[in-house]
């Protein structure tokens, strides 16, 4: 067994782990290279068929490139698709140009939490990775949420020897996090071993590509002459320049990606 079957056979054994104690689960969809990795080892968790729905959190400031990936792969792979948003504070007009801040958290947070109460969902799985952020590498595979959707990383359970704790107690939901143990040169590996589809913004178009998307507004191109996923390899194993170098700096920095993220940020 090589690393790459033995990252897919953990991922794969928390996922099942999850949908045996929570039935009423769902799975985070980005459209992104590890969200929809995600999705791919989940279909080999159960067969082929994913058992619960998969959720978008739409901002409706993605880029067009995004939506057409997500119906392509609806319909090819058969997905139980919930579309969210914060219809309410999309009509009073908020956008990434106020405060991003403001933004992540009532289009997304916001979002996401109508979307847990509607459908009560006790858990909830994630495609976070530890390598990808200061702040997600507090997380824990089984992460508690309370009632008021806050996260206390001062206070994360102990996982040790692969003992997870699963059970939410007096909480209001559960994230799971199957790729925690992942990093950014492992899915694109992974992607290549696999031929799973990604968005073409990853690939360099005039030597420029993006090695992290989201709303079109927040998210730049890093220079690149990688126009495939062997070259994308490549480019990783040499470069020393951050993964999330082209989002918008006013959200990325520690003290507020962590205040986002203690309030129920993705």
């Amino acid at each position: 067994m090589n690393y790459l079957d033995a990252l897919e056979n953990k991922t794969i054994y928390i996922v099942r782990e999850a949908y045996s104690r929570f039935r009423n689960c769902g799975l985070l969809w980005s459209m992104g290279k590890d969200s929809t990795t995600l999705l791919w080892i989940t279909r080999k968790a159960f067969f082929g068929k994913i058992p619960f729905p998969v959720i978008h959190i739409d901002t409706s400031f993605k880029f067009q490139e995004i939506y057409s990936f997500r119906d392509t792969i609806v319909k090819k792979w058969g997905l139980n698709l919930l579309v969210s948003q914060n219809k309410d504070a999309l009509n009073k007009g908020m956008n990434p140009g106020s405060s991003k801040f403001d933004c992540c958290h009532a289009l997304k947070t916001e979002a996401l939490r109508e979307t847990i109460k509607t459908h009560g969902f006790e858990a909830l799985l994630l495609a976070i990775r530890r390598d990808e952020h200061g702040i997600r590498a507090k997380e824990r595979y089984f992460s508690p949420r309370d009632f008021n959707f806050n996260w206390d990383y001062t206070d994360q359970p102990p996982e040790l020897w692969d003992f997870y704790k699963s059970q939410t107690g007096l909480k209001e939901h559960l994230r799971i996090h199957p790729m925690l143990h992942w990093t950014e040169l492992d899915i694109w590996r992974y992607v290549q071993k696999e031929k799973i589809p990604v968005i073409d913004l990853y690939l360099a178009k005039n030597n420029k590509r993006y090695r992290s998307i989201g709303c079109a507004t927040c998210c730049a191109p890093v220079e690149s002459r990688a126009d495939s996923i062997k070259k994308i390899v490549r480019e990783l194993e040499e470069t020393k320049t951050s993964e999330r170098s082209g989002r918008a700096q006013d959200k990325e920095d520690v003290y507020t990606m962590q205040r986002l993220r203690s309030l129920g940020y993705m």
